[in-house]
């Protein structure tokens, strides 16, 4: 069920597809001047023309509806039929970044946000894509693990603005602002900042005095942002990584993996979530400090794609994540320096591979 968290910030959680699908129809189907949607994975499945039909719904209405998908994320997946219908029902669409021979480089860069905002008044953001692998009444109970949240006030206006300026070609956005409680929604890409999702995560990692919580589902992390865990744990910091033991893309656990060696001698814990797919994005400071959204501990995310990630003090959505994370801790094998040490050679290359090809994940 979706976690109402409370505070005077008015956030909900979601960690079950279904659930986070339910309330962004609704959203959409209330919707009464724009509906706006950004994300990286589109499928033309259960879920894809479910939302489908509710933008061609409001299209048809007469609201201004748009829709970005990345190229890249959504090749293959969301289909020239899908496509051509939300455009016949009055559905501004756009694929992000599609290849080109003159610039191919761009491809390269991608658009990793999910959001919807709606009237510029809700919305929801976080790391669930459009498509059934996150549901469980399509794919069953071994879809995917994801997190995302509903914001509304001035975040949702926040994101609004965001959303109209990158719809408008403005990949740099404005310098961050927050609420009153100094929350903040932050692209990683701003006019005095080219990578401020990193900073702000870092800057997140050095305020840990008691407890570090972090969940990613693909952590190839620069040298920096290794280090700064290394030090909140020889500070005495409860560091604990909840890390995937199924991947979608096995390159980047063989990654991941490069660097156990590393955090476990440091005495960081590490755990690899083992039921389903780990596709969340989030971490906790003290039970006072959290971020969730669309950005992983990689490369790619720090350096490279755009991306969007909410910066809160709310101590109820702080409770809320971090509850979560030991609730998945029960579903976790925990790794020890031992037992890593002792690991076969097969998986040595593996994470040999992982290491070389780290900065292009």
């Amino acid at each position: 069920m979706p976690w109402p968290t409370g505070g005077t910030s008015d956030y909900v959680l979601f960690t079950e597809g279904d659930d986070l699908y339910d309330a962004m129809v609704a959203s959409i189907r209330g919707a009464r001047r724009s509906v706006d949607v950004e994300t990286y994975i589109y499928a033309a499945d259960e879920v894809g023309w479910r939302v489908g039909a509710a933008l061609a719904d409001r299209a048809r209405a007469g609201l201004r509806v748009r829709l970005m998908v990345d190229a890249a994320g959504s090749m293959g997946s969301f289909s020239r039929g899908l496509e051509r219908y939300l455009r016949r029902q009055g559905v501004v669409v756009r694929r992000f970044h599609r290849w080109s021979w003159r610039q191919p480089s761009r491809f390269y860069r991608r658009n990793h946000r999910k959001l919807l905002v709606v009237d510029g008044r809700e919305a929801y953001v976080g790391g669930f894509n459009l498509h059934r692998e996150s549901s469980r009444s399509a794919f069953g109970p071994r879809r995917w693990r994801d997190t995302h949240v509903r914001l509304h006030g001035a975040l949702a206006t926040r994101a609004s603005e965001l959303s109209e300026a990158f719809w408008a070609g403005e990949r740099g956005g404005a310098a961050p602002t927050g609420t009153q409680d100094g929350d903040a929604l932050i692209p990683n890409h701003s006019r005095i900042c080219r990578h401020q999702v990193h900073c702000l995560y870092d800057r997140l990692l050095q305020s840990a005095e008691r407890r570090l919580f972090v969940t990613t589902p693909y952590f190839v992390p620069d040298r920096r942002t290794q280090n700064e865990l290394v030090r909140a744990a020889q500070r005495g910091v409860d560091v604990r990584l909840l890390l995937p033991g199924k991947s979608d893309v096995p390159v980047a656990r063989w990654a991941a993996r490069a660097t156990y060696g590393t955090l476990l001698s440091a005495g960081i814990r590490v755990f690899e979530y083992q039921p389903r797919v780990l596709h969340a994005k989030t971490a906790v400071v003290d039970g006072v400090a959290a971020t969730v959204g669309t950005a992983n501990l990689d490369y790619r995310s720090f350096f490279v794609n755009y991306e969007l990630n909410l910066f809160s003090a709310n101590r109820g959505l702080c409770t809320a994540l971090e509850e979560q994370f030991r609730t998945d801790l029960g579903d976790a094998v925990e790794l020890t320096a031992p037992g890593w040490s002792r690991r076969p050679w097969g998986g040595m290359i593996a994470e040999l591979v992982g290491r070389t090809a780290r900065r292009w994940l």
